[in-house]
């Protein structure tokens, strides 16, 4: 990356030029003079803001993963039959990854070489218990297969949505493709999981 000078930052900016550099670099491979070069500014006006890289990973992870959590409280989550919430949930957590693509990228980047990364995966676990138990409930309503284990199912389901930060590149900031790719991703995978 280029120095870019610039004449006035806001945390938000730093943030994100900060989780644009850990998802090309890697956050191990990622110094402070990386991330003060990718803003064009001093380290010593990173500092200002953060206590280090490692703060800013937490920011970045949080915003994933506070996306993910409020799925679990919204209306469609909570009301009606187990298979409908997860049904939401799925095409919802789908919508989330592809609007917060950079920072849930670099969720799904970590891998627990720090105290945030650990954080981070155990919060990622507690995500996919809550969702195996909606499989679950929706499974003894007699709604989904169960041929399949849940923990199993909830593997498949996520490795299918968390495939997405792989391939899915929003057009020149129009993500008009949005919704084709989250009910895409409802309708595979609740056409295999429904009795």
């Amino acid at each position: 990356m280029t120095m870019t000078k610039r004449d006035t930052y806001t945390p938000e900016s730093l943030l994100a030029v900060a989780v644009q550099v850990f998802n090309e670099r890697g956050y191990d491979g990622t110094s402070m003079e990386h991330l003060s070069k990718a803003a064009g500014i001093s380290k010593s006006s990173i500092y200002h803001h953060v206590k280090g890289k490692e703060e800013l990973l937490r920011l970045a992870i949080a915003r994933a993963l506070d996306g993910l959590f409020g799925i679990l409280q919204e209306p469609g989550a909570t009301e009606g039959r187990a298979v409908e919430r997860l049904e939401y949930v799925t095409r919802r957590t789908a919508e989330v990854l592809m609007a917060e693509l950079p920072y849930v990228t670099l969720l799904l980047r970590v891998r627990g070489n720090t105290d945030t990364e650990r954080w981070a995966m155990e919060r990622r676990r507690e995500f996919d218990q809550e969702v195996a138990e909606l499989l679950k409930r929706a499974a003894a309503d007699g709604d989904l297969r169960t041929d399949v284990d849940e923990r199993l199912a909830t593997r498949l389901l996520f490795g299918m949505i968390n495939s997405i930060v792989e391939w899915y590149r929003p057009h020149n900031g129009v993500t008009t493709d949005d919704q084709q790719v989250a009910d895409a991703v409802a309708r595979m995978a609740f056409k295999g999981l429904r009795t």
